[in-house]
């Protein structure tokens, strides 16, 4: 009785009551998935009833940005620093020496230190020699293909091109294209296994998808069923993965300690026809820095907390996926070495409806081309955009409150505005930007890098710089 008496008494007096649970975290990450390619943001052709009941429980974001290539944006999601500050400015391919430098730190090991189990399932494309693989990247667990679906390679001794499909740092199998075909089928079961696992400790799961990236390869369960082709037919599946996890939370009665995040890592492919998808309404797509190339569809949700149906056009990003995550969990990021992103919790909370961020800047590489400052993007390059007229030369001007389109070019009717983003412009390029940054740090490399499979034609690496494994001060 006196200890009952004594538990009750403690829950009361502030300071003493139990500390709130670390929740789960989920990031789900799409491949190409473009602005306008869900229902939530206004596709019509495929369905995705998972997204909408997200969009519906949660909050859509829809001033947030990746990066316009594959290989940087999960660099970005992962270190929550823009590409050129990790040395990480576009696209690896298969046996390359260069990868995410092993010493960043990511959130899978920010969390780890939290006592979260951690899980990535699906593509890596952050280097795929041993010592860049999300094992030493601070994962528990790694289930996926490393690199894009479209970089496939006939083995040695065959002619037909195949993917590997890793099990922790090993070749578990070599897929042929048409066995792509069960990858979210696949995928999805080992995400919910690991969500059952670990159902009695805080995890992270980093679930980023091979789908909607060309080659299209939808289940057969989901062949023929859209209205979109193939392309929407693979849509309609990675919904349905959605809808598998967000049910096995709900099963195991974590929905209320569960943040989920659903984005993708660039605009769609718009070269690829109907193999692609759309940014509409918005100007460009995949492998540009218009709005089409890197704002993409967001959604967070997480019951008792994220207020249902809500919207929230603050400018937010991959970037700042980490220090939220790290700031859910109870942990502190250290001062150094410095990291671009900010903590959206009191966005998603509701607390607040202003960007945690000054300004966003948008990279090409380690070419800064624009930054966004509120309702207003200078473009201070000319910002290629293929089948498209050359646009004027910059500095050009956009208010995206206005028009979301990029058309007019309001920098003649706002001098003042020009000249402040132009300032901040500079000082971002002058730290990580072009030939001479102040404060990038260093890309991983290896000295002998291979392929993680002999290839069928004799090996044709790219030339390596001379690099250790692990540089000096690299993670044990």
């Amino acid at each position: 009785m006196k200890r009952l008496f004594l538990a009750a008494l403690l829950a009361l007096l502030p300071g003493l009551a139990p500390a709130a649970a670390k929740p789960n975290i989920v990031v789900i990450f799409i491949d190409d998935l473009g602005y306008a390619d869900i229902g939530p943001f206004g596709a019509t052709k495929q369905k995705t009833p998972h997204l909408d009941r997200m969009a519906r429980e949660g909050m859509k974001l829809t001033s947030f940005y990746a990066a316009p290539v594959c290989s940087v944006s999960r660099a970005q999601l992962l270190t929550g620093c823009y590409g050129p500050r990790v040395s990480v400015p576009g696209v690896y391919f298969p046996g390359q020496g260069e990868g995410l430098h092993p010493q960043e730190t990511t959130i899978a090991e920010h969390l780890r230190e939290q006592g979260y189990a951690t899980a990535c399932i699906g593509k890596w494309h952050l280097g795929d020699q041993a010592a860049f693989l999300p094992t030493k990247q601070g994962f528990d667990r790694y289930f996926g293909i490393p690199y894009s679906n479209d970089m496939a390679q006939p083995a040695r001794g065959t002619s037909e091109p195949v993917s590997p499909l890793l099990r922790g740092d090993q070749v578990a199998e070599l897929l042929t294209n048409p066995q792509q075909s069960r990858l979210v089928e696949r995928y999805t079961a080992e995400a919910t296994r690991f969500i059952r696992d670990s159902k009695d400790q805080p995890f992270f799961l980093y679930f980023p998808h091979s789908a909607v990236h060309t080659p299209i390869w939808p289940g057969e369960a989901f062949r023929g069923k859209s209205a979109n082709g193939r392309f929407g037919d693979w849509v309609e599946e990675m919904d349905w993965s959605v809808g598998q996890v967000l049910d096995t939370l709900r099963e195991l009665q974590l929905d209320e300690k569960t943040l989920v995040l659903f984005t993708s890592d660039n605009g769609p492919w718009l070269v690829k026809g109907t193999d692609g998808g759309s940014a509409l309404p918005l100007r460009g797509g995949k492998g540009s820095t218009w709005e089409g190339g890197v704002r993409v569809p967001t959604l967070a949700r997480w019951p008792g907390h994220i207020k249902p149906g809500t919207v929230s056009d603050a400018v937010a990003g991959t970037i700042d996926i980490l220090p939220t995550a790290v700031a859910l969990a109870g942990g502190t990021l250290p001062t150094a070495p410095a990291i671009d992103g900010r903590d959206l919790t009191p966005l998603l909370l509701g607390e607040t409806k202003q960007s945690p961020r000054e300004a966003h800047f948008y990279f090409s590489g380690y070419n800064l081309q624009a930054v966004r400052r509120g309702p207003w993007k200078l473009a201070i390059t000319p910002q290629p955009e293929k089948g498209a007229p050359a646009p004027s030369p910059a500095p050009r001007l956009y208010n995206l409150d206005q028009e979301i389109g990029e058309q007019t070019d309001l920098a003649a009717q706002h001098p003042d505005t020009v000249a402040q983003l132009q300032a901040l412009a500079q000082k971002m390029n002058a730290a990580i930007g072009g030939p001479n940054p102040t404060s990038r740090r260093p890309a991983g490399l290896v000295a002998d890098p291979h392929p993680l499979y002999p290839f069928a034609e004799a090996e044709t690496k790219p030339p390596a710089k001379a690099a250790p494994a692990k540089p000096a001060g690299a993670k044990p």
